[in-house]
C-alpha cells in the first residue's frame, strides 16, 4: 500500500498493480478499494492500475468538513502519483464522482463509467432528506440503522434481505463505512441525469450498463452518453450492478487502448 497527500493535507492510500498506461479506479458507495481489487488484477496485464481508498475509507484519512471538491482533489492527487495524467474509471456513485472530476478539469485522458445511478424521469427516487437522515443516525451512533436505510430506501432491497443483512459476513465492513453514505448522497444530489454537466466533459467517455438489476440503467447510460460531446454507450447483457470483472475488463481494455 502506498500513500499520496491530497491538497487539504489528507492522506490517500492506494495500491498499484501492473505496468502500462495508468488507470485510476474510483469505487462506489458503501465500499472501499477492496471492491475493485479483482478488476485491478484483471487490468494489470496491460495497465498500471491505481486502486485507491476514497477519503473516509480503508487506509485514507477523512479531514472534515466533507466537500465533493475535496474528493475531486483526491482524484487529482492520485493522478499525480500516476505521473500527471491517467485514464479514469468509476463505478456507481463513484462513476458520478469521476464524471464530476472530469468536468472539473482533472487530468483524465479517457473516462469510463459503470452504471452511474442517475434515475430517469418517471422512476422512484430516494428520499430527498437522505443526507440529514444519515448524519443524524451516525451522530447517534446508529451506524447499522444507516446501512439498513441505504439498503431499503435507496437501493430498494426487499425487506427480507435487509432484515437478514446484519448476519452476513460483510456486514461489519459495510457498517464501518456508514459515515460515507452521506458523502455519496451529496454526490448524487437529486439523481437527475446531469446533461448540462455532461456537455462540459471533453474527454472521450464510455458509459457502460448491464441493467439486469435495474433496467432503467440502460436508459440512463444512453441519455448520458448522448449528452457527452465524445460519448458512447455499451450494454453488457446479463450483468447486474455488481458486474463481473472478467466481463467488464475486456471492454475497458478495448476502450482505453483505442
Amino acid at each position: 500500500m502506498e500513500t499520496v497527500t491530497s491538497k487539504d493535507g489528507t492522506t490517500i492510500g492506494f495500491e498499484r498493480f501492473g505496468s502500462g498506461p495508468p488507470v485510476v479506479l474510483v469505487c462506489g458507495g458503501s465500499v472501499d478499494r477492496t471492491a475493485d481489487a479483482a478488476l485491478a488484477r484483471e487490468l494489470a496485464s496491460g495497465f498500471t492500475v491505481f486502486n485507491y481508498d476514497r477519503r473516509g475509507r480503508g487506509d485514507s484519512g477523512d479531514t472534515l468538513p466533507y466537500a465533493i471538491e475535496r474528493e475531486v482533489e483526491d482524484i487529482e492527487a492520485v493522478i499525480g502519483a500516476a505521473g500527471g495524467s491517467a485514464h479514469l474509471w468509476g463505478s456507481s456513485s463513484g462513476a458520478v464522482l469521476a464524471l464530476i472530476a472530469a468536468e472539473s478539469g482533472v487530468s483524465a485522458t479517457k473516462l469510463a463509467l459503470w452504471e452511474p445511478p442517475y434515475i430517469p424521469e418517471g422512476f422512484p427516487r430516494p428520499p430527498e432528506d437522505q443526507v440529514s437522515q444519515y448524519e443524524t443516525m451516525i451522530a447517534e451512533g446508529r451506524r447499522g440503522d444507516a446501512v439498513e436505510y441505504f439498503m431499503s430506501k435507496v437501493v430498494g432491497m426487499p425487506a427480507e434481505v435487509v432484515a437478514g443483512a446484519r448476519s452476513q459476513p460483510w456486514w461489519g465492513a459495510t457498517e464501518a463505512l456508514a459515515h460515507t453514505l452521506a458523502y455519496d448522497a451529496r454526490i448524487m444530489g437529486d439523481y437527475t441525469i446531469p446533461t448540462d454537466r455532461a456537455a462540459s466533459v471533453k474527454v472521450p467517455t464510455l458509459v457502460i450498463a448491464g441493467g439486469a438489476d435495474f433496467p432503467w440503467m440502460r436508459q440512463t447510460a444512453q441519455t448520458l452518453a448522448d449528452a457527452l460531446p465524445d460519448g458512447e454507450v455499451r450494454i453488457l447483457e446479463g450483468q447486474g450492478h455488481d458486474v463481473d470483472p472478467g466481463v467488464l475488463a475486456p471492454v475497458l481494455r478495448e476502450f482505453f487502448n483505442a
